[in-house]
């Protein structure tokens, strides 16, 4: 199996190429700001409280879960799906080199379903709950075939830059969408439910919106061995997940780095899941609160992102992700002594995870397409994505639990200090310049 080699395409084909790629962070982002991190998570909280009985539980998938504890219910089942789907999504991927057949088909898929958010009303917790399962499963598995474009369309030398911008493009997306919504949420006189069900409905416009322009910039290349009915592409490409999931045992390195972003990026992803439910459930800040503060996080990540490439480019991309989880465990540990009602101190929490959080998850994208082994870059990014964007399944199985047992959000949130602390020991471990030769690919001067 072949892809095509990135120094082969003229320059302004590859600058196309990238400037459309970084449309689709914009497309997605309005379901990452808006629905995942301000709205979803309270609303789904209470219609499962008005649905609960009068011991506080609501029945999912069978089990009795405590109202509190559903939407990270929700999020861990959403995760197991998405870690059925994504890898098999990126052999298919590399195996016919259908990639733009298939980021339309998957984001189209959670675009459609995020739009049902605006028929869940009432006490339709189960409706919202399955809406995001399809939505958060399927925005997970176009991530996997997005992000496997990135080796394609940049050089070792410039992956960094290009992987930032990316994702500062993707934060002033949803920055622009959460500025809207809150306009629409706070100023327009609708009833809060109905602001909120459109506020949640318009991510998924959005996203199916521009999603247009990447599917317009970027191309398939050409691979070995294509099957030519849609049969014997999957069972293919289910022979082919088998032997690449068998040979990694090749790039043990590769692994190490893999275990440590997957353990520090649940962290990241669960706090940023879990922040509007924290500042709602335990802190009692109000929703203009929230959603200001999350507003400002958006757009200051956009700043955030660009910084920390240019810093990785100076002191080292390493040294620079090693920083931002430092600052991550910080943020967390002071999360758990806030007073309830501590708007200015959520505000100063809100604006350290703005500078840290773009730039930790850029540079991490960028350092895991160099240890990954060119041709398969699409089945890698599938283990890649099922700790990224969206939430993760140990983050939000952790809250789960500490939800279940102690009913205190401020447990909740201090047990992911360990997702940052293991994180940290296992990157520090990391050879990455060995690593980076041994998958067979170039090592960047400032890595």
């Amino acid at each position: 199996m072949s892809t095509s080699v990135v120094a082969e395409d003229p320059p302004e084909m590859r600058k196309r190429e990238q400037r459309g790629w970084y449309w689709y962070d914009f497309a997605n982002s309005g379901f990452q700001s808006t629905v995942i991190t301000v709205f979803l998570g309270p609303y789904l909280t209470s219609l499962a409280r008005r649905a609960a009985g009068p011991d506080g539980f609501v029945g999912f998938l069978g089990f009795d879960v405590r109202a509190e504890a559903y939407f990270s219910a929700v999020v861990t089942a959403s995760v197991v799906l998405q870690i059925l789907i994504m890898p098999v999504a990126g052999a298919l991927a590399d195996h016919t080199g259908r990639k733009r057949e298939l980021l339309t088909l998957f984001a189209y898929l959670g675009a459609a379903a995020t739009l049902g958010f605006y028929f869940v009303a009432g006490d339709a917790y189960l409706l919202g709950g399955v809406l995001f399962i399809v939505a958060n499963a399927s925005f997970g598995a176009a991530m996997v075939i997005y992000n496997s474009f990135l080796p394609q369309i940049a050089g070792a030398e410039e992956r960094d830059a290009v992987s930032s911008r990316g994702w500062a493009f993707g934060y002033l997306g949803g920055f622009v969408l959460l500025a809207i919504n809150l306009a629409l949420y706070l100023g327009s006189g609708i009833e809060e439910g109905l602001a909120v069900r459109i506020s949640l409905a318009s991510a998924g416009l959005w996203w199916a919106v521009f999603t247009v322009i990447p599917l317009l910039r970027l191309r398939n290349r050409p691979v070995d061995g294509h099957d030519a009915t849609p049969l014997r592409a999957v069972t293919g490409s289910f022979r082919q997940l088998g032997r690449t999931i068998a040979e990694l045992r090749r790039y043990p390195r590769s692994l190490l780095f893999l275990l440590a972003y997957l353990i520090y990026n649940d962290g990241v992803q669960t706090v940023i899941s879990f922040s509007a439910t924290y500042a709602d459930q335990e802190l009692g800040l109000s929703k203009t609160v929230q959603i200001s503060a999350i507003l400002a996080v958006q757009f200051f990540a956009f700043g955030g992102a660009l910084l920390l490439g240019r810093l990785a480019s100076r002191y080292g991309t390493k040294r620079t992700v090693l920083a931002s989880l430092v600052v991550w465990t910080g943020v967390v540990a002071v999360s758990y002594f806030l007073p309830k009602g501590a708007a200015p101190q959520f505000f100063a929490i809100a604006l350290l995870i703005a500078i840290v959080l773009g730039g930790t998850q850029a540079l991490s994208r960028s350092l895991y397409s160099l240890v990954i082994p060119p041709g398969k870059e699409a089945e890698y990014f599938s283990l890649f994505e099922i700790s990224d964007k969206g939430s993760a399944l140990l983050g939000s199985f952790t809250l789960t639990l500490a939800l279940q047992l102690t009913g205190s959000y401020r447990v909740a949130i201090l047990s992911l200090l360990v997702f940052f602390v293991a994180g940290f020991a296992l990157l520090l471990a990391v050879n990455l310049p060995r690593t980076i030769r041994e998958a067979g690919n170039q090592v960047p001067s400032h890595i």
